[in-house]
């Protein structure tokens, strides 16, 4: 049986969501071994002088515990 657990990341990106998203799994996989899933809670964006500036994501990341 496996046991596996959630945490709760938020990541941004100059590019897109999905580089902020990337982003997150690249680092959290660097101390949170056996990451199955990643699940985007949320999508934002910060503004600057009229344009998107920033883009941000509150995700979910589900590993199995050893």
């Amino acid at each position: 049986m496996s046991i596996l657990k959630v945490i709760e990341i938020l990541s941004n990106s100059e590019t897109s969501w999905e580089d902020a998203t990337r982003k997150a799994v690249e680092k959290a996989s660097k101390s949170v071994k056996n990451i199955r899933s990643v699940y985007v809670q949320e999508h934002s964006a910060a503004v600057k002088d009229g344009k998107v500036s920033e883009f941000r994501v509150n995700l979910k990341i589900t590993f199995e515990l050893e």
